[in-house]
């Protein structure tokens, strides 16, 4: 399996110990192999995939398989108090993805497509079955990407552990439904929708100006794909935004998977960063009222760090929040 298992060594690695605190760092305990996660007494199973190959692979340019290591330096360094319990969290460890990194490096676009597709795949391969370990083992995922092509896995991997397609929420300004070529980061819900690993799927702050006609179209004419245009909400409250969230939310109902590209956030530092979008405040809103509803995962995606403390406090805070709410 193309998983590495963290130890306390390297949770040791990144968490800054100081007299009379206590870190996550400290407190979070391992598992020694895999057939140990049903027995831990975690609910929550943080997972990175530390890989771009997927958004390069959609004509992009991406940081992104840095943010896991940015997450890792935040994560590690939240205080257990009474509103952090460390106890309810496995820091897992990592896709291995390096040979695989290591062979996209000097592949471009589009000429190389199918092969970086290829790899892609594998990596979907790799993520499905760790999910499904996970979900079996009665725990919910947190996968920290990465490009948005890893809510293919996610799907797959929920899909196979509950044996029935799931439904999805996904806070972004794209639909990441683009036609079924090779595999990449911009077609991992409409590749999961051929598969019938995935029923509904809604969109919300989807932007107008980066949605093609075709794909509205074919939303339009769906009972299971659904959308809600981020122009519609701009000039809401944050109250109001949070009504037409959870009406979203109503859509999907139960079995849903949370997907959050950092697309969506105004000014953040992704893939494809917008000067238009929510607040992070607002996105932390979405995130709550979510697990509240008993989604089965959170996905966190296309954030690439160029101020790595920001982003990794930020895809902190994201998860924390994800937490709490349980």
């Amino acid at each position: 399996m193309s998983l590495k298992l963290y130890t306390t060594a390297d949770y040791d690695k990144y968490t800054k110990i100081r007299v009379g605190e206590t870190k996550f760092g400290e407190e979070l305990s391992p598992i020694q192999q895999i057939e140990d996660l049903a027995s831990h007494h975690a609910k929550f199973v943080v997972l990175g995939v530390p890989e771009n190959i997927g958004i390069r692979a959609n004509h992009g340019n991406s940081s992104a398989h840095k943010a896991w290591e940015s997450f890792l330096a935040s994560f590690l360094n939240i205080q257990v108090n009474a509103h952090n319990n460390a106890h309810d969290v496995l820091l897992l460890g990592e896709i291995i993805t390096q040979d695989y990194m290591q062979q996209a490096e000097n592949m471009k676009m589009p000429e190389d497509a199918d092969q970086m597709g290829k790899l892609v795949e594998q990596i979907d391969d790799d993520l499905s079955k760790i999910i499904k370990l996970i979900i079996d083992a009665d725990k919910i995922p947190i996968l920290i990407g990465g490009g948005h092509n890893n809510a293919f896995g996610m799907i797959k991997g929920t899909h196979l552990a509950l044996e029935k397609p799931i439904n999805v929420i996904n806070i972004d300004a794209h639909t990441d439904f683009r036609r079924l070529e090779n595999r990449h980061s911009g077609n991992g819900f409409s590749y999961a929708k051929s598969k019938a690993y995935l029923d509904k799927y809604f969109v919300f702050g989807l932007h107008k100006n980066y949605t093609s006609d075709a794909v509205f179209k074919e939303f339009d004419e769906s009972k299971s794909l659904k959308y809600e245009l981020y122009e519609d909400l701009e000039h809401l409250t944050t109250l109001d935004k949070t009504v037409r969230f959870k009406s979203a939310l109503n859509f999907v109902q139960q079995n849903f998977g949370l997907e959050l590209d950092c697309d969506a956030i105004q000014d953040f530092p992704s893939s494809a960063q917008s000067p238009s979008g929510f607040s992070m405040p607002e996105v932390r809103t979405f995130i709550k009222i979510a697990r509240k509803s008993k989604c089965q995962y959170l996905h966190i995606c296309e954030a690439a760090p160029h101020e790595t403390i920001q982003v990794g406090k930020a895809i902190s805070y994201f998860v924390s929040d994800f937490i709490r709410a349980y």
